[in-house]
């Protein structure tokens, strides 16, 4: 099913206004959409048979670029109709919130403890939301494009 035929879906089903745009152009179609909707979305996406995105293939954190926002891409596959769909949302540089899906796909659990570690991205709700890389008590989120590597850590010279 191409990204089109599942915006239609979801037109159908009183989401329009929640889809800020959808893209079929890029290698990775898919869609964005707003973050607080993320959670009634992806149920529909993996509970609607038409569609059954029933695996979360990978959800990485994104920096959009020094003074712009944050993200979270979320690559769905369906095991039964054999389609693929990204959806992706934009959030706040400052107070980068969204729901966690961690209910909807177990495996989302350690990939937002790795986007909040890293990004500073903050799943709401999240059953167990720490660190997963970096020690406890780390400064900074590593993966954003403006972080400035401490000269040290506990003494030891960080940049080699």
């Amino acid at each position: 099913m191409k990204p089109s035929e599942v915006v239609e879906l979801l037109k159908q089903q009183d989401f329009a206004d929640k889809i800020l745009s959808a893209d079929e152009t890029s290698l990775q179609p898919g869609i964005t959409i707003n973050p607080q909707w993320i959670e009634d979305i992806l149920y529909f996406l993996r509970d609607d048979e038409r569609l059954a995105f029933d695996s979360l293939s990978c959800l990485s954190g994104v920096d959009y670029g020094a003074g712009k926002e944050l993200g979270v891409v979320y690559h769905l596959f369906s095991m039964t109709h054999k389609h693929w769909l990204v959806v992706k949302v934009k959030l706040d540089r400052e107070k980068p919130h969204v729901p966690t899906i961690e209910h909807i796909y177990k495996a989302a659990n350690w990939h937002e403890r790795e986007a909040f570690d890293l990004y500073g991205i903050v799943f709401d709700f999240h059953p167990d939301l720490r660190k997963i890389l970096t020690p406890d008590d780390w400064e900074g989120f590593p993966l954003r494009k403006d972080y400035v590597v401490q000269e040290t850590y506990h003494g030891i010279k960080v940049p080699f």
